[in-house]
């Protein structure tokens, strides 16, 4: 807690496309759509499981291999189809998506599905209407104020994208994604002793550190070109 507040305090006296990988966040549902799932046989649960594994391995076309042969297409086997179509095909996966927004329990992970394609594809403004819709429903998950933030970012609104990003790194001080991200906000803003206490104070590496000042000098040259 003590480094939170810490790193918070930094921010706070600060002002505080196309890189998929920082926006991609893992494929674990939010417990709240957990709680919702519709009770399933032993076969079914071991081809979901065995798809999420292989999803985990990177091989995506054998995890949706799988999936497809489940004959119920429930909303549970549709949004994982739609999760892993969001990298082999994000047309077809936003049919998917689409087709789960009526659907209460399902609503956060659809927006969620929809607002990271809308990233990957630079609609930036898209992509945070639909983040922002996630987090009104589940606003636990880390992993959408992480990707809600990192939007943010990208529209250069800062104060914004320091609160969801902050609010992501509290609830897990232990995610390396999200801690990366708050690296490239603090190296973005050229606060690099706040940068340098994030790095001692989390361990990142400096493979990390390269990659988010990659990433910030990309951010400044957008900014100098228009």
């Amino acid at each position: 807690m003590k480094l939170v507040l810490s790193i918070f305090a930094m921010c706070v006296l600060v002002s505080c496309a196309q890189v998929n990988e920082r926006i991609d966040s893992n494929n674990q549902a939010n417990a709240f759509e957990t709680s919702c799932n519709a009770t399933m046989g032993s076969e079914q649960e071991l081809l979901m499981n065995l798809s999420q594994e292989m999803v985990v391995e990177g091989r995506l076309h054998a995890a949706l291999a799988n999936l497809e042969q489940l004959q119920l297409e429930s909303p549970e086997v549709l949004l994982q189809k739609a999760k892993i179509l969001r990298k082999l095909d994000p047309q077809q996966a936003k049919l998917h998506f689409r087709s789960l927004l009526d659907k209460s329990c399902f609503v956060a992970a659809s927006h969620h599905g929809l607002g990271q394609i809308a990233f990957a594809e630079a609609y930036y403004r898209e992509a945070a209407g639909h983040l922002r819709i996630a987090a009104q429903h589940a606003p636990a998950d880390k992993n959408i104020r992480n990707d809600l933030g990192l939007v943010y970012l990208y529209l250069r609104r800062i104060p914004e994208a320091r609160f969801e990003l902050m609010t992501a790194l509290e609830l897990d001080t232990h995610d390396v994604k999200v801690a990366s991200n708050v690296l490239l906000l603090l190296l973005y803003q050229d606060q690099w002793q706040q940068a340098s206490d994030l790095i001692n104070q989390l361990g990142l590496t400096p493979v990390q550190f390269d990659s988010a000042q990659a990433q910030a000098r990309l951010l400044r040259q957008e900014d100098a070109a228009s």
